[in-house]
């Protein structure tokens, strides 16, 4: 068994790969929460309360879900 650490090109692949999906995470659901406030805002007729709503709490929920991932708590 090799014990040894891993070079650091090959961590900050590893890195590179995290972040993106992360990152594709958020366009994801961000794209997800405005297009359910739209159609709900549209259903129940207060346009613009919802897809503002949406959006920002899902901002917040990911940026909470981010600072736990990337050890906010050591």
């Amino acid at each position: 068994m090799n014990n040894s650490p891993k070079p650091l090109h090959d961590k900050a692949k590893t890195d590179l790969l995290k972040y993106a999906g992360l990152a594709s995470q958020l366009l994801v659901y961000l794209a997800i929460a405005v297009a359910a406030g739209i159609k709900i805002d549209r259903w129940i007729g207060v346009f613009p309360l919802l897809t503002i709503l949406f959006p920002l709490l899902t901002l917040a929920s990911i940026f909470y879900k981010l600072f736990k991932e990337t050890g906010g708590s050591k």
